[in-house]
């Protein structure tokens, strides 16, 4: 088995192959420690983890603790980030550190590790050699290894050693800090956020929408009842199944035509139902939206946050910059630039501001409401909407904060931007499931199985979708309470 071929072949799936190719190895590592009485624990759950995997007790013939990096690549620039890790193994007595290239080391690069490590005796370094010679001590396993990459992949991300999440996320969000303070940082900002303040739901929006819609056709019945109207669109919903957009589609034709009069009238109407279904008990400066803007203050070395990207239509984030003296500049369209001292708030779905008087040019905005709007952009590789952010994803670390992560676009520009890279750089909160809300509803039990059996399943379930994150560059912040995400927002910006 000739294994530049199997790297060649695999390294074309893009961000998959490498994560393919990796448990291939880690498999195989642990058939060589297995046939010398060792061990190889993976260690797996985000790409800000220390270390791939351990040797607790020495691996082949480097003795000790061996702690294992594999790299799809060996550059400059990541052995100089590898040399903060390496540095306490020169003059560590009992470990060990073993950083393998999954692809041929160029000559540069060597020429670095060289200088860097060669006092060290306790630093070793693999290529395709001696991965090659690995396979050929190990040829049957390895080959039906290579015939079942996607089931090594699954066994190795479930049989990872796992820390306490919660430990493993203070891991993380010193990753975010690290990047934070690196000012190479931008934020990206869901619905989740405006809900923070009482702003209605994408849901809430749309059958406020239909029944403002019905209601101006029988303007003169008193009989239309909006919690009727409500059970008639889940009822829709529930029987015809049309998805958010379809449905956005289908309420905006039955609103308004392409004539000018007519958009404003459906803009008018978005904008009156988004903030007149705002929840009054929450207020509009959120402890959420606060801390995003506390993220973005400048400090005395300068700003940390390059810009703010939203798919929210609201202005609540302009408010609090503004109330704290922030200098900021909404963009919502191809040709408007921020100055150096401007905070760049890019609304990437269009722009709805209550007050749409205080803004020059914005009926220039392109709503991103329905099928059609979404579609538009999602053809258009050029668009600048979709150029900002792939440029953002590119060039910067990016915290996406009240994003479910579930948007088409969205999952197809992070995997174009992961191709260029070989770890994680993106972070993202995403809610856990606890044992408790997945196995009971309204305080009765709603799932069949022993309880280990749920909770082995719910552990995996959250491996198996750091896992897929991972693919698209993305390490996941994991979070069960919603007033969690504030906290860990204030730690970062310490």
């Amino acid at each position: 088995m000739n294994y530049l071929e199997l790297e060649e072949k695999i390294s074309s799936q893009g961000p998959r192959g490498y994560y393919l190719l990796k448990s291939f190895l880690i498999k195989l590592l642990q058939e060589e420690a297995k046939s010398k009485s060792q061990e190889i624990i993976h260690n797996a759950g985000s790409d800000v983890a220390a270390y791939d995997a351990v040797a607790p007790n020495g691996f082949g013939d480097i003795s000790g603790h061996v702690s294992i990096e594999i790299a799809r690549v060996i550059s400059l620039a990541r052995i100089l980030t590898e040399t903060k890790k390496i540095s306490p193994f020169d003059t560590g007595k009992d470990s060990s550190f073993l950083l393998i290239s999954l692809t041929n080391i160029d000559s540069n690069a060597r020429l670095m590790l060289k200088l860097n490590f060669r006092q060290s005796s306790r630093c070793h370094f693999w290529g395709p050699n001696e991965i090659q010679s690995l396979i050929d001590r190990h040829t049957e396993t390895a080959s039906k290894l290579a015939e079942n990459l996607f089931l090594n992949r699954f066994k190795v991300t479930i049989e990872s050693n796992v820390e306490d999440w919660r430990q493993q996320r203070d891991e993380v969000v010193n990753a975010v800090r690290d990047e934070y303070k690196s000012g190479r940082f931008s934020i990206f900002l869901g619905a989740g956020v405006s809900s923070s303040a009482g702003l209605p739901d994408w849901d809430t929006l749309l059958n406020s929408l239909f029944v403002s819609m019905l209601t101006d056709d029988e303007a003169n019945s008193k009989s239309t009842d909006s919690e009727h109207i409500s059970s008639i669109v889940k009822r829709l919903r529930q029987i015809d199944g049309p998805s958010s957009l379809t449905l956005a589609r289908y309420i905006r034709k039955g609103i308004t035509t392409d004539s000018s009069v007519e958009q404003e009238k459906f803009i008018n109407a978005v904008t009156k139902q988004l903030y007149g279904l705002r929840n009054k008990k929450y207020s509009l400066s959120s402890s959420l939206i606060k801390s995003i803007i506390n993220l973005c203050t400048p400090s005395r070395t300068g700003a940390k946050v390059k810009c703010v990207l939203t798919y929210n239509f609201d202005d609540l984030l302009e408010r609090e910059a503004s109330a704290h003296g922030i200098s900021f500049k909404p963009i919502f369209e191809e040709l408007d630039l921020p100055n150096a001292e401007e905070l760049p708030i890019y609304h990437v779905h269009g722009f709805l501001p209550e007050d749409r008087s205080i803004y020059t040019n914005i009926q220039k905005a392109t709503l991103v409401f329905s099928e059609e709007g979404y579609h538009k952009i999602y053809q258009d590789a050029y668009h600048w909407s979709n150029l900002v952010q792939l440029n953002n994803l590119k060039e910067s670390s990016c915290l996406m904060i009240g994003l479910s992560l579930t948007d088409p676009n969205l999952r197809r520009l992070l995997e174009i931007s992961a191709k260029s890279i070989d770890k994680s750089k993106h972070f993202a909160f995403i809610k856990r499931i606890t044992f408790d809300k997945f196995s009971n509803e309204d305080g009765k039990p709603v799932v069949r199985a022993p309880n280990q059996t749920v909770k082995r399943f719910l552990e995996r379930h959250h491996k198996l979708n750091e896992e897929i994150m991972r693919e698209l560059g993305v390490n996941i912040i994991w979070y069960e309470e919603y007033d969690e995400i504030t906290t860990i927002l204030q730690k970062i910006g310490k």
